[in-house]
């Protein structure tokens, strides 16, 4: 009888030991279950969160106090695509010439200072009309910004009809390439006055406040997007005057070349002294270019362009731009 009871006993010890031992299964699934599930909802937590930072992120990315980045507006009279050049000259020119240059760029101020003479007189004649887009390569190269200023400041000259007449004033004296002058207000504004009925109060309010510096970046940004290798960038009817290094086009061979145009066109001189075109009537500021080139003068070396890299730095070239085609 004993030993029945004994076996009884064996066997009812081994059926609660499976059983312990299913319960303890059943809970350790439960933990897992819960474990996984707390896993997950941590993932999703942290995914919701780091979407949420990037979205901060993105929604400030060019947030610039220093630029005052604002809305794009374009200057009075600003033509070409989204509103990016300043165009100077009577537009039913026959002739068009495509400047890309910055105020701080010396090698732009060299081609200023060859050209500026025969560019006025062309477009004194009719034959000659230009397209100047501002960029800010050197601020980005060197630092500071006086390129965005200075542009900004030509911009609103060019509300006051006074375009031409300050952005010669500004090429006469633009200081060292590293040093950063017109990245201060105050200088652009003591130029202003060298320019005949430009510092007014209208005026100093749009240097001050910035108004263009949006505009003047979209301006730098289409540069970058149209594989130019530095400054200044000058096409003429859409061909680069500075691609052929053994040939440049000189200020004669322009003069002869855009005369030559207009007389095929059956153009004349009969618009001589008829004004600048869009936005300005005038030139009285313009001051002895320290390189003079006329109809008489002898073939000028071309100015080494400012060259952008790959990393967005800048350095010294005489090739113009990679590709012969005009961005209007």
């Amino acid at each position: 009888m004993s030993e029945k009871n004994d076996g009884a006993n064996r066997d009812a010890t081994k059926r609660s030991a499976r059983e312990r031992l299913l319960v303890e299964r059943e809970r350790q699934k439960t933990r897992d279950k819960r474990r996984r599930t707390l896993i997950v909802t941590a993932a999703v937590v942290g995914v919701l969160g780091l979407a949420a930072v990037v979205g901060v992120i993105a929604a400030n990315t060019g947030k610039d106090g220093s630029s005052k980045a604002g809305p794009v507006v374009a200057p009075s009279g600003a033509t070409g695509k989204d509103a990016l050049a300043i165009q100077t000259g009577k537009a039913e020119a026959k002739s068009s010439l495509t400047v890309w240059e910055d105020f701080r760029c010396p090698a732009c101020k060299v081609f200023e200072d060859q050209y500026r003479d025969v560019i006025h007189d062309l477009e004194a004649k009719g034959l000659l009309k230009v397209d100047y887009h501002l960029v800010t390569l050197i601020d980005a190269r060197m630092g500071g910004s006086g390129s965005l200023k200075a542009a900004n400041a030509v911009a609103c000259a060019q509300d006051a009809g006074k375009f031409t007449a300050y952005h010669d004033v500004l090429f006469q004296n633009q200081p060292q390439e590293t040093d950063d002058a017109y990245g201060k207000n105050a200088r652009l504004l003591e130029l202003a006055g060298k320019v005949d009925g430009l510092d007014t109060p209208a005026f100093r309010k749009c240097v001050e406040d910035g108004t263009y510096n949006s505009w003047v970046t979209k301006s730098y940004e289409a540069f970058g997007a149209g594989n130019f290798r530095g400054t200044p960038s000058v096409l003429l009817n859409g061909k680069d005057i500075f691609a052929d290094r053994a040939n440049p086009l000189t200020p004669q061979k322009l003069k002869e070349q855009v005369e030559a145009a207009g007389k095929a066109s059956g153009g004349s001189e009969a618009g001589a002294g008829a004004g600048n075109g869009k936005g300005e009537g005038e030139r009285e500021a313009k001051a002895s270019p320290s390189t003079k080139s006329g109809a008489k003068a002898s073939p000028s070396p071309s100015p080494s362009p400012t060259r952008t890299t790959s990393n967005g730095s800048s350095n010294s070239s005489s090739n113009g731009r990679s590709n012969g085609s005009s961005e209007n």
